[in-house]
Order: C-alpha cells, then structure tokens, then sequence
C-alpha cells in the first residue's frame, strides 16, 4: 500500500451544545502522538491529520464519545462517517494482511513467463512455412 494512502485528514463537527466542547477536544487531541489538529474553517468543527498505522477516524471519535463530547448527527453527517469508517476499516486490515509474492519481484515474473514464449527467434515453425507466399 502506498505510504500517501494511510496520510488521512478529516474532519470533526460537534454539535452546539455545550458550547465549549470544541476547545476541550482541540486541547485533549493536540496532546496526542502523531496526530495534529487544527480548527476548523466551519464553526464547531476541528481538523484531524493522522496516519492509519496509529489512528482511525472510527476509534478517535469513539474516544471522543466515552469522554462526553457530542458530535452532529444529520443524515448526511451520518452516512460521511460510515463511509469513512468502512474505507478506513479496509485499509487497515489490508496492512495486517501478508503481500502477494510475486508483487515484490514482478518484473521477474514476468519476464520470466515472457522467456516460455515462442517468438521471435525461438519460434519453431519450419522457414518455408513461416516465409509461404
């Protein structure tokens, strides 16, 4: 997997009330390793940068939940995030999963099975067949 794809940012709405939520969870996850935050352009909203090697969306809102903080609930809001989740779920357990072998040495593969070919030189129909007029 490409190193870029784990790079993810996202962001985080919290609903209205209480209204000092936001600033609580910007200084609870500006504390955290390997995860950067910054506030939102929207209001009530934060900006997440992490890796999935260290975070996902999912587990980093859920944390934010069992400490009391309350996030925006519309449907559209709703749906975003699963699709999140499930994305960010496939990936990470595509990194616990094992590399195909012969994606490390393709090249060799393939040429490899280019060599069992017939063509070119190696082609084994008689001269007067392949020169027939």
């Amino acid at each position: 997997m490409n190193p870029f794809e784990l790079q993810k940012t996202r962001k985080l709405f919290f609903s209205d009330e209480p209204a000092d939520q936001v600033e609580q969870a910007y200084l609870l996850l500006g504390g955290m390793e390997n995860l950067k935050v910054e506030k939102g352009t929207l209001p009530n909203s934060l900006v997440i940068h992490y890796s999935l090697e260290h975070y996902t969306h999912e587990a980093l809102e859920n944390a934010l939940i069992k400490e009391g903080f309350h996030f925006k609930k519309s449907l559209l809001d709703m749906v975003q995030k699963h699709v999140v989740h499930y994305c960010e779920d496939v990936q990470h357990h595509n990194l616990s999963s094992p590399e195909h072998p012969t994606k490390k040495n393709e090249a060799e593969v393939f040429a490899q099975v280019y060599e069992h070919h017939p063509h070119g030189n190696h082609d084994d129909t008689p001269k007067n067949l392949r020169e027939y007029k």
